[in-house]
């Protein structure tokens, strides 16, 4: 071989990692969530924010797939299936607890970063906090363990409340558990609790209308993102029967609603975006122990408090960490 001829073949041959390199493609991340991606644009934005932390930038160096349910949870199994058909480097689910469990469902061996308010232990998505095993991980509000601080807010909210209602998601399993630690923590400060379930803004109104009927004093919103995504009928009802209500998210408290106390969702998205980070790098989720949210906020909306005819105690306006006028 004539030495120009190996001094070119060479060249090419030190260009072909440089061209392969070149037409890698992106890393893709799938995003599952059971609710409509116009409620939930603060909640995106902050995990890209936990993405771009770590270096991954949508677009530049990572591919995000998304997925919305958009409230019709029979949906989440066929669209957790097609990600895992889609060959995606990890799952990120987010909304309702199933979004985790689906993807938990589809594969066994993609990466899943989840972010709940169950207990991810008691749902069957991780062995243990601190060493979650097989392919789940994530972040855990424990909604159900807040139910009982929620209440006791509310008391305090209504000092002269003697009968609770509460409304629940008939058809979310994971409602169930905070409905039950809601109606334990009930029991021991005395409170008669009504219970009543809805699925649809149908049997949200008539709800409520059953609620005036039993003349309750106050009322308590079970967590779940189906009274989110109907956080504006929520609180125009609450109004319409002068019912002081605790409402799940500060978003609801947005809308009208009276106060709310919950974890920081933004906040907890973000982390979601920092784990799916570390296993893009190379760590396992078995390795990374589920996080617990550390950061709760408690919203009053005063405007909604002076249409009720409420007083605010200033105890609770001390502790708020906003408060609407």
């Amino acid at each position: 071989m004539k030495r120009r001829e190996f001094i070119t073949l060479l060249g090419g041959a030190a260009a072909w990692p440089l061209t392969a390199r070149a037409q890698q493609p992106l890393p893709v991340v799938g995003f599952l969530h059971g609710q409509n991606p116009a409620e939930y644009v603060r909640a995106v934005a902050a995990f890209r924010e936990g993405l771009d932390a770590a270096g991954y930038v949508e677009g530049r160096n990572v591919a995000i797939e998304y997925r919305w349910a958009e409230g019709h949870y029979d949906k989440l199994p066929a669209l957790a299936a097609d990600l895992v058909a889609r060959r995606v480097a990890v799952i990120a689910t987010g909304g309702i607890t199933l979004a985790a469990l689906a993807a938990k469902a589809a594969t066994t061996t993609i990466p899943i970063v989840f972010q709940t308010g169950s207990d991810p232990i008691k749902v069957g998505l991780v062995a243990s906090f601190n060493r979650p095993g097989g392919n789940a991980t994530g972040v855990s509000f424990l909604f159900n363990l807040l139910a009982a601080k929620r209440l006791e807010l509310l008391r305090e909210m209504v000092p002269s409340a003697v009968t609770i209602g509460m409304l629940m998601n008939s058809t979310s399993p994971i409602s169930e558990l905070e409905r039950q630690d809601a109606e334990a923590a009930a029991r021991t400060l005395g409170l008669p609790v009504i219970v009543k379930g809805a699925s649809s803004e149908g049997e949200i109104a008539a709800a409520f209308a059953g609620f005036a009927e039993r003349r309750i004093d106050a009322l308590f919103i079970v967590t779940d993102p189906f009274f989110v995504a109907r956080r504006r009928q929520v609180a125009a009802l609450a109004m319409r029967h002068g019912l002081p209500t605790i409402v799940p998210t500060r978003e609801g408290v947005e809308a009208g609603g009276l106060f709310s106390y919950s974890a920081n969702q933004n906040e907890a998205y973000r982390l979601v975006g920092a784990y799916v980070s570390r296993i893009l790098k190379g760590e396992k989720p078995a390795d990374l122990p589920v996080v617990q949210a550390t950061k709760f906020e408690l919203v009053i909306n005063l405007t909604t408090a002076k249409a009720l005819g409420l007083t605010v105690p200033d105890k609770l306006i001390a502790l708020a960490d906003e408060v609407i006028e």
